[in-house]
């Protein structure tokens, strides 16, 4: 789920279901695995319309997360370092059968513009190493969430949820 928070932010619901026993899933006291994307994480691409530059978020379920602007398709323009920000709002939910994480990213993130584009993603390792990648949307034959084709979702800041 995608919706726009009071003040410009974003929310993103993140559920998972399933035999989640089966996955390794990182625990909220072991210690950051960088990076985050090669093990299991959820991620969202926000770009304004007609924009090549894009961010990218990787949430991982034990809490902790990463951001990156990018210029151009995978052409890394500065990790965003947010010493300075209110950091997101992250809390993961487990259950026997899934498990469901929240983002509340306050607006400061997020790329100039009240309409954005949007890819929810996720990777997603089993317990022999092996990894998934879902995405709502796949544009090529194989499997990647930079490709702006993913990112079929539209964000307007400006109807926040209540």
């Amino acid at each position: 789920m995608l919706a726009a928070l009071p003040g410009g932010g974003a929310r993103f619901v993140f559920a998972l279901e399933g035999r989640i026993e089966a996955l390794r899933l990182p625990a909220a006291d072991d210690p950051p695995r960088d990076p985050l994307w090669q093990h299991t994480c959820f991620e969202a691409f926000l770009a304004a319309p007609g924009e090549e530059t894009y961010h990218e978020f990787n949430f991982s379920p034990a809490g902790p997360w990463g951001a990156s602007q990018f210029q151009r398709y995978r052409e890394l323009a500065r990790r965003i370092d947010a010493g300075t920000m209110p950091p997101p709002a992250i809390a993961c939910t487990r259950r026997d059968d899934g498990l469901t994480l929240e983002v509340g990213l306050p607006s400061v993130f997020l790329p100039s513009g009240p309409i954005l584009r949007a890819g929810l993603t996720a990777v997603i390792e089993h317990d022999d190493g092996r990894l998934e990648y879902w995405a709502i949307h796949h544009p090529a034959e194989q499997p990647d969430f930079h490709h702006s084709g993913g990112w079929t979702l539209k964000l307007d800041t400006r109807l926040a949820a209540r």
